[in-house]
């Protein structure tokens, strides 16, 4: 199965050029006969705005949206997409990933965890990550920031995630070492598609990147050029989950002893 992820520099005011982006990235998935495909964070509306103004002309609704149609027109040939959307809902604006698979839209996942000024502009979601199935495996979602709370990964795991896709719009150095850390703990393949360039004096890091379940890279992008990356995976490798001959990622767990981790903190 051939995994790919997507870098691509969409920008705040330019929603004519983003579908133009969006377009070109999924021209060169489908000439490169992608199956699974991961997109940026934010890929319809670009990341630094200023003005709530810029956010509500580039939100759309998922599924009627312009990009949530061509990324359900690209999904029709048997494939799987996952993109970062600025979704517009009837309770609110939310960093979303959309999730389209032959044809049809399956979930939209709402991002439980804000980043710096994304609180400004968006609702928090208040939904589990989900995991959905596709061609007999299970795929989990979770978007950028959600990388910081190794929470996340393990539901996901524990949800039988055997690849992990990860929109982003990342500007920490950090993400793509932790996410090789994701993989090894929990025993899955990890998708980061991240976008590059630089919006308003942010800069973004580019490197998307697919892992395996022993934290091997399987493929990183450059920090600056737009494309499509990927790799051939088989996702049933991640069912494995001995690190050792008498080490099990699962079962050696002592979930009776963390829970400390659910606790609310004191304000």
């Amino acid at each position: 199965m051939k995994l790919g992820v997507g870098q691509m520099a969409p920008r705040v005011t330019e929603n004519e050029g983003n579908i133009a982006r969006l377009k070109a990235i999924l021209k060169e998935a489908d000439e490169k006969d992608i199956d699974v495909l991961v997109l940026p964070e934010l890929l319809n509306s670009g990341y630094v705005f200023e003005t709530e103004e810029e956010v509500e002309e580039a939100a759309e609704s998922i599924p009627e949206g312009r990009a949530s149609k061509l990324l359900l027109a690209w999904s029709e040939k048997d494939r799987l997409v996952v993109a970062g959307l600025c979704e517009r809902a009837d309770n609110g604006i939310f960093n979303s990933a959309a999730v389209f698979a032959k044809g049809n839209h399956v979930t939209t996942y709402r991002k439980i965890h804000l980043f710096q000024n994304e609180k400004d502009w968006f609702q928090p979601g208040n939904e589990e990550p989900p995991v959905v199935s596709y061609d007999g495996h299970r795929y989990g979602v979770m978007v950028c920031f959600d990388w910081a709370f190794p929470e996340v990964a393990r539901i996901l795991a524990l949800k039988g995630a055997e690849v992990i896709l990860h929109p982003a719009n990342l500007v920490l150095p950090y993400c793509q070492r932790a996410m090789i850390t994701r993989s090894i703990e929990n025993g899955v393949f990890t998708a980061t598609a991240n976008r590059i360039g630089t919006e308003r004096d942010v800069t973004f890091t580019g490197n998307s990147q697919i892992t395996n379940p022993r934290g091997e890279l399987l493929t990183q992008m450059s920090e600056e050029k737009a494309g499509v990356g990927w790799a051939e995976i088989k996702p049933e490798e991640a069912l494995d989950k001995m690190m050792t001959d008498r080490n099990h990622l699962f079962t050696d767990r002592r979930p009776s002893l963390y829970s400390r981790i659910t606790q609310v903190p004191d304000d």
